[in-house]
């Protein structure tokens, strides 16, 4: 017999503290991120709840995503948006596709959220996370919630595809190679001087609120250039190099231009020019420990207090492949932890949502935790060049860890000195 019913707040509070129940957050993922976007008092999510977007449920593959988030048929579920029509749909689905004790909970607006004795969680640096909402706001010049300056710019990175911003992008948009701030010859970033240069070229102060995003466009290793259809993991690498710099406020639209197009906004296709400025107005980098070079990542192998954390694939991290097409050598580096990207050098699946917003963060630590990556220590992340090692350091940033940094050189600095060693197969 399936058991649906409506629970009040002390039931439901039953179940948070003794972890009796999955409890399903289906707002946004923004929302659930902290974002107050009925006006609520508080932001954040109900201690221990899952993100389960109700956008997603009109995707064809709905139950996959559910399956992919441990949320099992045997589950006790308690259902909780802001709408009670919206939980309703979503608890006769989970219903509808097998799932036996189902509850709903309508009081989240009301009774949990004015309580400040009922527990509420959201990412710590959600302000640096924004929706396609957010975003329209703030080019339609209005003032969106957690903004507070006189300056921004909006910008859609791309490695090497500028028709990827041609074709289709935010209005007001321009467009940022991530060449720009990276070197083609080692991919590492740049020097302070060309960055400084770079940065003032496309109107970027220190004070300038920054909102990057990419587009995804299905990265394909058989291509020349894969890293040209994949938008987002440019946009964060470049906003990683940004905060390294010292630009105090760097905003990711959360999902790329995927968000923006699922929000059915306007486009353009108008070549926005770049208007220069003359003074970043502040030393780079004014943030040193965000990103570390090869000397610091063979002390960090050594220290029992850092990690070295190798965002790469299981077959890149058993040395079955490269990676890439431009590097030779198969391998990982000794010492370094599996940080479990995804499939490839250009996909990101165990990092991001499946419209490509970034995963709650309790699914991302529990990655993490399961491979012996914790917030006490000094963590440095790397791929094969910095991008992957950037979003997993975005995250980490984003949840307020205290101590992390990208290395730099990757796999590609590493592998190119013969005298480095090296290590395939399975970690011993």
């Amino acid at each position: 017999m399936v058991n649906k019913k409506i629970i009040g707040t002390n039931e439901l509070l039953e179940h948070v503290k003794n972890n009796s129940a999955k409890i399903i957050d289906i707002r946004s993922v923004d929302a659930y991120n902290g974002w107050r976007q009925m006006g609520e008092k508080r932001g954040g999510h109900i201690k221990g709840a899952k993100s389960l977007d109700y956008k997603w449920s009109k995707y064809i593959d709905w139950i996959e995503i559910v399956r992919s988030k441990q949320i099992f048929f045997e589950d006790k579920l308690v259902v909780y948006s802001y709408s009670k029509e919206k939980s309703e749909k979503i608890a006769n689905l989970f219903i509808k596709v097998g799932y036996n004790d189902v509850s709903i909970y309508n009081n989240f607006l009301d009774e949990w959220i004015v309580n400040e004795n009922l527990p509420i969680e959201r990412l710590s640096k959600y302000r640096q996370l924004v929706s396609a909402e957010w975003v329209k706001k703030l080019i339609s010049g209005d003032k969106p919630d957690e903004y507070n300056n006189d300056k921004f710019i909006v910008i859609q990175s791309h490695y090497r595809n500028r028709e990827a911003y041609l074709s289709e992008h935010i209005p007001g948009a321009i467009d940022m190679d991530t060449l720009a701030l990276e070197a083609s010859e080692t991919w590492n970033c740049r020097s302070p001087q060309d960055l400084k240069k770079a940065l003032e070229q496309h109107g970027i102060s220190y004070d300038t609120t920054v909102v990057m995003y990419g587009k995804f466009m299905f990265p394909d290793n058989a291509d020349d250039f894969p890293g040209s259809a994949a938008g987002q993991i440019a946009a964060i690498r470049n906003a990683t190099i940004m905060l390294y710099a010292g630009v105090k406020d760097v905003r990711i639209l959360n999902g790329g231009f995927q968000s923006w197009k699922d929000a059915g906004f306007d486009v353009s296709n108008k070549d926005v020019n770049k208007k220069q400025i003359n003074n970043f107005g502040i030393d780079i980098p004014a943030h040193p420990e965000i990103i570390v070079d090869i000397l610091k990542a063979k002390e960090m192998i050594m220290d029992k207090d850092s990690e070295l954390v190798s965002v790469r694939s299981w077959p890149e991290y058993i040395g079955e492949v490269s990676g890439y097409n431009y590097i030779e050598k198969k391998g990982r580096i000794p010492g370094a932890i599996f940080g479990n990207c995804g499939t490839d050098a250009y996909h990101m699946e165990n990092y991001r949502n499946v419209d490509h917003t970034v995963r709650e963060a309790q699914e991302v630590v529990a990655i993490w935790k399961e491979n012996g990556i914790f917030s006490d220590k000094h963590i440095a992340f790397y791929c094969g060049t910095g991008w992957r090692g950037s979003e997993a350091f975005f995250n980490a940033w984003l949840m307020g860890w205290p101590r992390v940094s990208v290395f730099d050189g990757g796999w590609f600095e590493w592998s190119n000195n013969p005298k480095n060693p090296y290590e395939t197969g399975l970690p011993k």
